[in-house]
């Protein structure tokens, strides 16, 4: 089985055009001075207040990573949006860049400013339950969503990491108090090299010890995201979303690009 890849990254030195959301598709444009991705979902019904995930991508990649992994995830419960990485990575021999997410405290402010502005961008456009909010990410993307989900609580639904180990420095659980009302997914590779199995469990006592509300999932792969992961999560969030308990996913694993 083949790993998730990196979507085309994006030229530097080529504006990205101002493109129009349609239904059901992804759509690249810049508002705000943020550059970021948004999905509307198929049949969008303004009178309904939909759920937000708020996408943060892997190392090595953009904000168009939304568009391989909100079809997966679901096609009409959301609304989603995904901001750019902090920080450019420009590939060896080349013009192309990508990006990522930096936890030098410059950059965590300009993350944080950055996922706000995205939020914004998609309340302004479609009809968002303002308590229906989610952060998600891949990797240090996940790692990402712990670090702000944890300093603002009552700002989100839940918050979903792949692959992303729990932050260190910065002094993440400062606001542990309100803080473990906050709904926690971790999906995790069992033969992943970036987050090991003594890291997860490592994590998962620090959760116990603080009182926290969290839910851990193994699956069998290493630091990639499969289609059972997207599809758990669309379970899991709408589980809090509507209070009923989805029937457990049956369907086979894939990783993405097997699906090509």
């Amino acid at each position: 089985m083949n790993r998730l890849q990196n979507c085309d990254p994006i030229h530097e030195l080529i504006p990205e055009p101002q493109l129009e959301v349609e239904q059901g598709q992804v759509h690249s444009s810049q508002s705000l001075g943020v550059s970021h991705s948004l999905f509307a979902p198929l049949h969008y019904e303004p009178n309904y207040a939909y759920p937000l995930i708020v996408w943060l991508h892997g190392p090595g990649d953009n904000e168009g990573q939304l568009s391989r992994v909100m079809p997966l995830i679901s096609m009409r419960n959301y609304v989603a949006v995904a901001p750019r990485g902090t920080l450019q990575e420009r590939a060896p021999e080349s013009r192309q860049c990508t990006y990522r997410w930096s936890e030098d405290p410059h950059h965590l402010q300009q993350a944080e400013e950055r996922i706000f502005d995205c939020i914004d961008i998609a309340q302004q456009k479609y009809h968002i339950e303002k308590d229906r909010v989610f952060l998600a990410g891949f990797r240090e993307g996940g790692t990402m969503s712990f670090r702000l989900g944890l300093k603002y609580p009552e700002q989100f639904a839940g918050v979903i990491s792949i692959g992303g180990p729990f932050p260190t420095g910065q002094n993440p659980l400062f606001n542990l108090d309100r803080a473990r009302q906050l709904p926690l997914l971790i999906a995790h590779g069992s033969e992943s090299e970036c987050y090991s199995v003594d890291r997860v469990c490592s994590d998962l006592r620090l959760f116990h010890s603080g009182g926290m509300k969290v839910t851990v999932r193994q699956y069998p792969c290493g630091d990639e995201i499969t289609t059972t992961m997207l599809s758990d999560i669309d379970a899991w969030a709408m589980e809090l979303v509507t209070g009923i308990h989805p029937t457990p996913n049956q369907q086979p694993c894939f990783r993405l690009d097997e699906l090509n």
